[in-house]
């Protein structure tokens, strides 16, 4: 498995905070938390989360290889489009309006608000902000503060995403020094959770005038400017091109907050930064570095072993977690011929052999993806409920028969299937698409040659395609294994220049308007959106709008699974693999740890937020 190719992006990020808003009379402020669609976990006058060690130490350093697949920084703004920025720094130098706890689902409590309010008709949330709540450079944070964010999150020079998660956002009101209303343009359960999980920062941030054309610098004209935010931790240290270090603000305004306390208890976060993942692995048993997440099931059952691993220095730990499964997928780009056609895609799905791959190259660590949303309730089951046939039934002469019938499964190669006779399938589809072997090769009716290409960031994605690729050679069909530096790669996923990617989809427990994003109309035509595939559809439009303004869980429920169908039964994704736990190799020597990790923890995150430096050893 592997991290997002635009991990650097914060679009799902910020919106799989895990916060939510209630619904309450507007004649009073809300409690101290909402969950979504139950009871919350922690009541009023809690004192800590219950995975945190609330009398951790504060002090010492934390050591991390960077996350991101690039090589280098060069910025320090992480919401524009051009260049890229140090992994953590948004969530480590923005705080939001409410935070989530990492085990629960759909709840949120106040951070920078001090409570909320939704409006009975569901059109606006209005939050108060604290009184103590200030920036790092001792300002207090007020509404301007967070309207300025607001505005220029939407602007014309931020990630699109922006724009597009927040579509359904009429405006916001600055209501008083500390208090805001955001409105929205339909009734929608999703949209304070949205809106309450945008990153906030100062007024003052790159607000100086340039004294070449006396102008106020634009927001993509901020770049090395030292954020100004309100989070636990500023910036220290830099080398640019070899590593950052985040120094913890000792007059933190929200340490003592019970959502903050047993958090950022490292006086120092260090992110350091190598060309590949041979030199990351070096570096970690050289003890360059003090905690590592692996994604490659070879690189951990292989060579994740030495000298310090003997002494029990370094320590390889599996942490099950309950996240969702995400939908790791290769994208087809359905923009380009001849991946417009439903047959053309799922021939190439059915050329896939998972099963002797997960038995030679992953040494069975992984899990086929199970479409959109496995390993939550959102995941359909078998045939479509009564509830979901109603919402498909509209677009039935529009989508594919096989969405009314029981939910996709991935071909398999075990027990009674076989590549043979995948294979066989998938030649028929070719063939009723108009491709047939001419000339001893495979040729539609102009004579063109089906012929694709695959790109990637890295050389190192070659020997997982490869199998792939063979197979697809008996079809007829070749497939191109085109490796480019991640900065080209950035810029052709930015202008949809490929034909088929790899990505690493994040998933949700309660999917929403990011959707939109990722699988909406407005989106497949909007540069950098997060809509790989091209999925331009009305159907899709409807039931992620469905699912954004359910007004139960029920209907919830049924909008994402309906969803879950179309997507999946057209052969958007050919789906990859995933795996129920985190792997990380840490430094047990230097580094101390609550005893269980939350189920919700998205990895090397929970180090980050929750462990503590160990006491020197007594040698």
């Amino acid at each position: 498995m592997r991290p997002s190719a635009l991990s650097s992006h914060s679009r799902l990020a910020t919106l799989c905070v895990a916060a939510a808003l209630g619904v309450v009379s507007p004649a009073s402020w809300a409690a101290h938390g909402y969950a979504l669609w139950g009871q919350l976990k922690y009541p009023d006058g809690f004192t800590h989360f219950d995975y945190v060690n609330p009398n951790a130490p504060k002090g010492g350093e934390i050591r991390l290889v960077s996350n991101q697949r690039i090589s280098t920084f060069d910025k320090y703004n992480p919401f524009t489009l051009r260049g890229s920025a140090p992994a953590y720094l948004s969530s480590l130098m923005f705080d939001s309006l409410l935070a989530g706890s990492l085990d629960e689902n759909g709840a949120g409590y106040g951070l920078l608000a001090e409570d909320a309010v939704a409006a009975p008709d569901g059109l606006s949330v209005t939050f108060r902000l604290r009184d103590t709540a200030r920036f790092h450079n001792g300002d207090p944070v007020l509404a301007a503060d967070v309207k300025h964010s607001f505005d220029t999150l939407l602007g014309p020079h931020t990630s699109p995403a922006y724009k597009t998660i927040l579509q359904e956002v009429a405006g916001l009101d600055v209501l008083g020094e500390r208090t805001v209303r955001f409105r929205f343009k339909k009734a929608n359960r999703e949209l304070p959770l949205t809106v309450g999980a945008l990153p906030i920062f100062s007024r003052a941030w790159g607000n100086q005038v340039d004294p070449k054309t006396g102008q106020r610098k634009t927001f993509d004209q901020v770049v090395t400017d030292i954020p100004i935010g309100s989070g636990p931790y500023k910036i220290g240290p830099v080398q640019f091109g070899k590593d950052i270090t985040y120094v913890r603000d000792p007059a933190y305004w929200a340490r003592d907050l019970p959502v903050r306390r047993g958090t950022a208890n490292f006086d120092r976060i260090t992110v350091k930064i190598y060309k590949d993942n041979t030199a990351r692995l070096e570096a970690l048993k050289a003890g360059e570095f003090d905690l590592m997440r692996f994604f490659s099931a070879g690189d951990w059952a292989r060579r994740v072993n030495g000298k310090r691993f003997n002494t029990g220095e370094l320590v390889k730990g599996e942490f099950t977690h309950r996240q969702p499964m995400g939908f790791q997928s290769y994208v087809l780009n359905t923009r380009r011929p001849p991946l417009d056609d439903i047959r053309v895609r799922e021939a190439l799905g059915l050329a896939m052999d998972y099963e002797w791959m997960n038995r030679q190259m992953f040494y069975n660590a992984y899990q086929r993806v199970q479409g959109l949303f496995g390993n939550t309730d959102c995941a359909p089951q078998g045939s479509p409920s009564r509830e979901e046939l109603a919402l498909l039934e509209p677009w039935r002469n529009r989508l594919p028969p096989a969405v009314f019938g029981p939910m996709y499964q991935p071909p398999r190669t075990d027990g009674d299937n076989s590549l043979r006779g995948n294979l066989k399938r998938a030649q028929a589809l070719l063939k009723d698409a108009g491709w047939t072997v001419q000339a001893g090769q495979l040729r539609n009716a102009q004579g063109k040659v089906l012929s694709l290409e695959y790109l990637d960031s890295a050389e190192t994605g070659a020997r997982v395609v490869t199998p792939w690729i063979r197979n697809l050679e008996k079809l007829g069909v070749q497939l191109r294994f085109r490796p480019v530096d991640f900065a080209l790669y950035q810029q052709r996923l930015r202008s949809f220049d490929y034909d088929i990617i790899s990505i690493n989809f994040q998933g949700s427990n309660n999917p929403g308007s990011e959707y939109a994003d990722l699988f909406g109309s407005e989106a497949a035509k909007t540069q950098d959106s997060g809509n790989y595939a091209g999925v331009s559809h009305p159907a899709v439009d409807a039931l992620i709008g469905q699912m954004t303004a359910a007004a139960s869980q029920p209907a919830f429920l049924s909008a994402c699974r309906a969803l879950d169908r179309v997507i999946t039964h057209s052969h958007y994704l050919i789906p990859q693999w995933t795996a129920t736990t985190h792997r990380m190799a840490y430094n047990a020597w230097r580094l101390a740890r609550p005893a269980t990790m939350p189920p919700y923890s998205p990895g090397e995150t929970w180090a980050i937020d929750t462990w503590w430096a160990a006491p020197p050893r007594q040698d």
